[in-house]
């Protein structure tokens, strides 16, 4: 499909690896969503989301790619223009459910308005982890555990709950919900020894099965592994093909510092 690339900019750096590898990509951010971009070409009210439709149209955009952790956004309903007054019964309902579910209606409504939707990892496949990734050993107990771990995000995923789970010696000591990895990370932290079953533990991200990955891939970066560090935990067990690296030499130079192990499975 021809016309420029728009990039709608969140936080976090993976917009900012974007736009050095494709400086010719319109910008755009909404007003209140962290971004590390510094000159964004525009910004936008995410209650006014006909202004940014019509932007980029004018602008001749066909595609655009989602890069940067978004939180659920609160809108203003003062603020609401007609395109998005419109859209908030299905983004409303939408939001009851989980974030795939939220984000396959934000992917839809972006196509209904003639835009399609790429994926970042389309855009940058190197960032994805491959087969061969294997930085440091775990243990067969450890592989038992991440096998636990990913039985347990498999039964979940028809529940549009979680990408990522600990478990140690057999017991799972969290899941990641609606907060975030940080979050479950920071829980794991506080969990004593005693219920790990002498285990430090395995953090397994993975994407949930049927997933649309063009908005809401799995990542993990340095401070994934610095929480993983402080967590108490063995390493990290990754999906290959469907978990990004983000920062990939600072994250790998980081596993081995903090003397970890991070490899990638097909789950």
């Amino acid at each position: 499909m021809s016309g420029p690339l728009a990039i709608l900019a969140c936080g976090g750096s993976l917009p900012v690896q974007l736009v050095k590898a494709y400086p010719n990509a319109l910008r755009f951010s909404l007003k209140g969503i962290p971004h590390d971009l510094g000159d964004i070409t525009q910004e936008h009210q995410i209650e006014k989301l006909g202004g940014l439709f019509a932007a980029m149209k004018d602008a001749g955009v066909h595609r655009v790619v989602f890069a940067g952790g978004l939180a659920r956004p609160a809108l203003n309903p003062a603020e609401l223009d007609p395109v998005t007054l419109a859209l908030v019964p299905r983004i409303m309902a939408a939001m009851q459910g989980g974030d795939d579910g939220l984000l396959r209606q934000v992917i839809e409504i972006f196509e209904e308005q003639g835009f399609a939707v790429i994926g970042v990892h389309e855009l940058l496949p190197d960032l994805t982890a491959t087969s061969d990734l294997q930085v440091g050993t775990p243990s067969d107990a450890d592989l038992t555990d991440a096998t636990r771990a990913w039985d347990i995000l498999s039964a979940l995923s028809p529940l549009d709950v979680g990408q990522g789970c600990v478990v140690a010696g057999g017991q799972c000591l969290g899941i990641e919900t609606i907060q975030g990895t940080d979050a479950l990370l920071g829980f794991v932290t506080g969990t004593p020894d005693t219920l790990r079953n002498g285990a430090k533990g395995v953090f397994v991200k993975a994407a949930k099965r049927g997933q649309d990955l063009r908005v809401d891939m799995p990542a993990i970066g340095p401070r994934t592994i610095q929480a993983v560090a402080d967590a108490g935990l063995a390493g990290l067990v990754i999906e290959t093909g469907r978990v990004m690296i983000l920062e990939r030499t600072a994250t790998l130079d980081a596993v081995k510092k903090a003397g970890l192990f991070l490899t990638a499975r097909t789950l």
